[in-house]
């Protein structure tokens, strides 16, 4: 594996409708504490039935190993905690991306 390629962290569990709006504000509210080093981007995902997820990208495997080497568990399992869910975890090493050409403004 490239110690240099992308990581994603797939983090997931199904909610009740009734803790979605919690689950919801309880995201938002992460943006509050010190972002560990190495997070390139989190997104929170639903299907619309449910089933719901924090993607989250890694600037390297090695930014996930020293974030998951601090002891304390990991915003996304501790948000799905919080609204009495306990999800599961799945890493991906990002094996390619395609990314759209810049537009030039008219």
């Amino acid at each position: 594996m490239d110690q240099q390629a992308h990581v994603v962290t797939e983090v997931s569990a199904h909610i009740s409708p009734e803790r979605e709006a919690q689950l919801l504000e309880g995201f938002r509210a992460l943006a509050l504490e010190p972002f560990p080093e190495g997070l390139l981007h989190s997104a929170l995902l639903s299907d619309g039935d449910g089933r719901w997820k924090v993607h989250t990208t890694w600037r390297d495997q090695a930014s996930l190993t020293a974030m998951r080497s601090t002891g304390q568990p990991p915003a996304a399992l501790r948000l799905f905690r919080s609204v009495g869910a306990e999800p599961t975890v799945a890493i991906w090493q990002v094996a390619a991306t395609l990314t759209p050409p810049e537009t030039p403004d008219p």
